[in-house]
């Protein structure tokens, strides 16, 4: 049994950094916030002649599809006087690619948070008090992991964004439907690439500080061995 104890635990280490990016993508994805800052960063309402407010409605119908059952995103707002749908076909079919990937995250970040919590519980369950420290070192295990694969995603983001945006849409989407024309598709213009950044950037820091906070016990520790200062000696692994 003791191969497929640390394989679960494997699993534990590996699904907390998914876990952590997947409820930050979520968040982001659903704060109303970054609509408005990235609206008023990047002069939205001149660059496409709609009104701040009407952009703001525009955000809320983005957050809505994210979040129900419609195939399709019609997005309406008040521009130049007149009520009018403003994605074309080829964006709104883009959108819907979207969506799928949205809702992927979604599941996965379902699915990690389940298995995190099970392991959890069943853990307690069976090593009763000896599972505090067990999990207290699991979960730091879990933090370092996620502080490593950020750390570097987020020096990928700030020097060579370009290159992984371009990766990230060659990965994920089967189509071509994702290259829009920045001068006249709508989509693009409210949601220019400094847009992604800021929200990739809002994604890895909120992770990365979530990280810290779970790996404060191997953290102190590894500071506590480089002073010199003893510990109690660690659970074994179950």
């Amino acid at each position: 049994m003791r191969p497929f104890k640390i394989l679960l635990v494997v699993v534990f280490v590996a699904c907390i950094p998914v876990f952590l990016v997947t409820s930050n993508v979520r968040w982001v994805i659903n704060a109303p916030f970054l609509y408005s800052y990235g609206f008023d960063k990047y002069d939205i309402p001149e660059t496409t002649g709609i009104e701040r407010e009407e952009l703001i409605k525009a955000g809320a119908t983005f957050r809505d599809y994210f979040n129900n059952d419609d195939d399709v995103l019609d997005v309406r707002v008040v521009q130049d006087g007149v009520l009018r749908s403003i994605y074309n076909a080829r964006e709104i079919a883009h959108m819907s690619d979207v969506k799928g990937l949205v809702k992927g995250v979604w599941d996965l970040h379902t699915a990690t948070g389940g298995f995190i919590g099970a392991f959890l519980l069943v853990g307690a369950l069976l090593y009763r008090r000896r599972w505090i420290g067990m999990a207290v070192r699991f979960v730091g295990w879990g933090g370092l992991a996620s502080l490593g694969v950020l750390v570097a995603a987020g020096l990928i983001a700030i020097v060579g964004f370009d290159r992984l945006f371009l990766a990230f849409h060659l990965i994920s989407f089967s189509n071509d439907l994702w290259q829009l024309d920045p001068r006249r598709d709508m989509l693009l213009i409210m949601f220019p690439q400094g847009f992604f950044l800021d929200a990739t950037l809002w994604i890895v820091g909120s992770t990365i500080v979530e990280a810290l906070a779970l790996s404060a016990y191997p953290i102190v520790r590894w500071v506590r061995g480089l002073l010199g200062i003893g510990s109690a000696p660690d659970e074994a692994t179950p």
